[in-house]
């Protein structure tokens, strides 16, 4: 299990590095890991909701099981533990965020504002009150130089079926260059043995797959019972801006969603857009929902600082994605234009876009709206260089 050590650390050597402990196998599997390879590890978890988790899940982040668990392998592995209240912060930079973008007509991705914002960043700062300058998590994806050293380079992690770099490319290199990634290397299968051979109570654990905060996936119950958004009634109009029907809320709703929407239609009706600016949702046919281009905002480029002329990418546009060929080209420092090669369903503002080139991630955005594809970006050699740039109307 080679374990890339920051700084030339050699295996007889000792770094100090907070482990955030969430509770699960991946998290303590990591720690272990880590002792294995020589670290002085702190294990930490943060406590990031402040309401009762009892009444929605014990075994969630920061619910009484998780900590329990998380203490525990502490102890087995004879580590000092830390429980860190960051409730006031994960409401203000997740929870908040979560409920505006659902306001302003987009679908969130509140895992990698929670990544970016506090299992990292917040972590970091944690780690450095204890004396360490390294933080690890136990997230499968990986992180190493490139060859000269000047910038960290983020990758997929070895096992396909539980990759998690999508929900990292937001890290930037201040952050990349204190983080581990123990099981970038490992399978899922593996983790669970190591955890095993140190008889750690997290060994055949269940994950979970939900939001962490939101009781049962149900996003719009949560809404409305902690009064983040009120039900206020609007428009369903079809692509003409015909009224077809009525809504609670836009918020209520996503790209794609065909059900709920309480329509009588000969024909499958499916929501199309969101107008925050006048309370409509817009509805139309299947194919309606196929689009080939599309402009990410807020993005983050990993191998190098800015994207100065267009490249090739597989372009992920959501976690679960398969991904697809696409070429990515500069607007500024910050946007970009994704024009794919083969036309995705309900591509959906508010979500990540993460671009690959093989097992690198290049980098990536938020979606901000689907565009017309009346502009080429140009064609591409072999090498992903551009050969040349036109511009023609649709």
């Amino acid at each position: 299990m080679n374990v890339y050590k920051p700084g030339g650390m050699s295996d007889s050597e000792s770094k100090r590095v907070v482990v955030g402990m969430s509770g699960g196998v991946d998290s303590s599997a990591a720690a272990a890991v880590l002792i294995e390879q020589g670290y002085d590890v702190i294990g930490i978890t943060l406590k990031l909701w402040p309401q009762d988790c009892v009444s929605r899940a014990e075994d969630k982040c920061c619910g009484p099981q998780a900590v329990m668990d998380a203490r525990s392998v502490s102890n087995k592995l004879n580590i000092p533990y830390y429980l860190v209240d960051e409730s006031e912060d994960f409401q203000q930079q997740v929870i908040q965020y979560f409920a505006d973008e659902y306001r302003a007509g987009r679908t969130p991705n509140p895992c990698v504002m929670c990544n970016e914002k506090l299992k990292f960043g917040t972590l970091l700062s944690r780690a450095r009150q204890l004396g360490a300058e390294y933080i690890a998590t136990g997230h499968y994806a990986r992180v190493h130089p490139n060859e000269d050293g000047s910038r960290m380079l983020l990758k997929r992690g070895l096992d396909p079926r539980k990759d998690q770099s999508y929900f990292l490319f937001s890290l930037r290199q201040d952050l990349l260059r204190h983080i581990l990634f123990p099981l970038g290397e490992l399978t899922k299968d593996d983790s669970r043995n190591v955890a095993r051979d140190c008889s750690l109570r997290t060994a055949d654990k269940e994950e979970s797959m939900e939001i962490c905060f939101v009781p049962d996936n149900d996003y719009k119950g949560f809404l409305t019972k902690t009064n983040m958004v009120q039900p206020h009634q609007g428009d369903i109009v079809d692509r003409e801006g015909n009224v077809v029907g009525r809504h609670d809320g836009i918020e209520f709703y996503t790209i794609g969603q065909r059900k709920g929407l309480g329509i009588s239609s000969p024909d499958p009706l499916y929501v199309l857009e969101l107008d925050p600016a006048q309370n409509r949702v817009v509805v139309g046919p299947a194919e309606a929902l196929d689009k080939t281009s599309f402009l990410i905002d807020r993005c983050n480029w990993i191998p190098f600082e800015t994207l100065e002329e267009p490249i090739q990418a597989t372009a992920k546009i959501r976690y679960n994605h398969p991904g697809t060929e696409a070429i990515i080209t500069p607007v500024d420092d910050y946007t970009a234009r994704v024009d794919l090669h083969v036309a995705q369903r309900a591509i959906t503002p508010g979500q990540a876009c993460v671009l690959y080139q093989e097992d690198l991630v290049v980098g990536g955005g938020w979606i901000r709206k689907a565009i017309a594809p009346n502009e080429s970006a140009g064609s591409l050699d072999g090498a992903g260089q551009i050969v040349a740039a036109s511009s023609s109307e649709a």
